[in-house]
């Protein structure tokens, strides 16, 4: 009887330490997403600049080099493809956007936006304080896909790492052939994602163009 109950004791630790060796930490969970954010920069011949070069440059990036900034704050990357037409939002203001998107998660491939469909923009307002932004979304993919009941909730407002940009960027609209809307392209870490990327520790690509949606 006592063989038999060590030997069920036994397979129950086994069991037990399977199940552990199958768990996944926090840890390990963001060394896979730094893994998978390599990985996407060597795939994508990406030519990471410090900030301080970049604020050196004059707050650019050289699209014929593939440069991308580290943010060091935020960890996010950046390419400022166009600096965009008209002006900055100003401190004060807040101003309704046609956004759009396109996201590609890193570790699962997965993705959505509405880069596809020019009538069907995504609309944002964005407030600015000072040399803080905050934002949400109104109508659209996004709205659809993350301000909708979810797992892990439902939220349309926009995650830090999609507010990076506006301390570097106009927000116009074209008004000749030689204008260019706001375009950029991020690698944004989970702690800067949204509810998705920080309940799976996920980082996400992203693609996005900003105009406002009329002139002021």
């Amino acid at each position: 009887m006592r063989k038999a109950f060590a030997i069920l004791m036994a397979a129950c630790c086994l069991l037990s330490l399977a199940a552990c060796n199958d768990y996944e930490t926090y840890g390990d969970k963001k060394e896979k997403e730094r893994k998978a954010i390599k990985q996407f920069i060597a795939d994508s011949a990406i030519v990471v600049i410090s900030e301080a070069t970049f604020h050196a440059n004059g707050d650019v990036t050289d699209v014929s080099k593939n440069e991308f900034v580290r943010l060091d704050n935020s960890g996010v990357y950046m390419q400022i493809v166009h600096k965009g037409c008209g002006t900055p939002l100003q401190d004060g203001e807040r101003s309704t956007l046609l956004v759009r998107f396109s996201e590609l998660c890193l570790l699962d491939t997965v993705g959505i936006g509405n880069d596809t469909a020019p009538y069907d923009p995504d609309y944002m307002t964005v407030q600015r304080e000072g040399n803080t932004y905050s934002a949400w979304f109104t109508k659209g993919t996004w709205y659809s896909a993350y301000g909708t009941s979810s797992y892990y909730g439902s939220s349309a407002t926009v995650p830090s790492g999609l507010l990076v940009p506006f301390s570097y960027i106009n927000v116009g609209r074209p008004k000749s052939e030689t204008d260019h809307v706001a375009k950029v392209r991020l690698i944004v870490p989970h702690s800067q994602g949204h509810a998705v990327a920080t309940g799976y520790v996920y980082p996400y690509y992203y693609e996005l163009t900003y105009q406002r949606a009329i002139d002021l």
